[in-house]
């Protein structure tokens, strides 16, 4: 199991102090979310935040765009020191050619399905498909619950990869915690986002365990 703590949720007054400490806690990725005030309903920040950050951290950065036409901003999140990009089929007209845009960089594939997406809506790439992220809430906001019916979408993703050998990885994102991340563990989850659960945590350490079932 991969932790992702979301960036979004970290204080950026302070923001490389808090990601030098979920680093030293152990966490693999950095979940960083680019939001269009398009896509979803909410504006974020741009490549040149998390560039800053790129020559003092090790750790895998993890990009999500909820924008419109991510085939747009591919080459410059690549640029900022993006390991893996992810773009949302709903988002583009031609999600095969995305998806080949960001191998062709050098750089891992990730695709994700909003919840009131039909996961045959991306069964046509799963064998591009380096990362495969499960939306478990309404994207755009953090603090959201989970959605429980986003479990079975991580079962049928895990049977696919079984019974057709495809190699992605499956994340969550959206209301994960202490209760709801080992549940996804137990579908099949491989990588888990959390965000205000980690950063608001009086104990991030023990939030971060929490997550892995320690």
């Amino acid at each position: 199991m991969k932790i992702a703590p979301s960036m979004l949720s970290a204080d950026f007054a302070n923001l490389l102090d808090d990601i030098k400490e979920i680093e030293a806690l152990g966490v693999e990725y950095l979940h960083i979310d680019l939001m269009d005030g398009m896509f979803v309903p909410n504006i974020s920040f741009g490549p040149m935040v998390f560039e800053a950050l790129r020559p003092h951290t090790d750790l895998v950065f993890d990009c999500h765009l909820m924008i419109q036409e991510p085939e747009r901003y591919v080459e410059q999140v690549a640029d900022a020191g993006a390991d893996i990009i992810t773009v949302h089929v709903e988002a583009t007209d031609h999600i095969h050619r995305v998806m080949q845009q960001i191998k062709d960089l050098g750089k891992k594939a990730g695709i994700v399905l909003n919840p009131g997406t039909p996961l045959s809506a991306i069964e046509s790439v799963l064998n591009l498909a380096d990362l495969v992220l499960v939306m478990s809430v309404n994207p755009g906001f953090g603090g959201q619950t989970f959605i429980p019916e986003s479990l079975d979408r991580i079962r049928q993703l895990d049977q696919w990869r079984k019974e057709r050998g495809y190699h992605y990885e499956i994340e969550v994102d959206g209301g994960v915690n202490a209760e709801t991340g080992p549940q996804c563990l137990d579908a099949g989850a491989d990588v888990l986002v959390a965000g205000s659960y980690i950063f608001g945590h009086k104990n991030r350490k023990e939030a971060i365990e929490s997550l892995r079932g320690e």
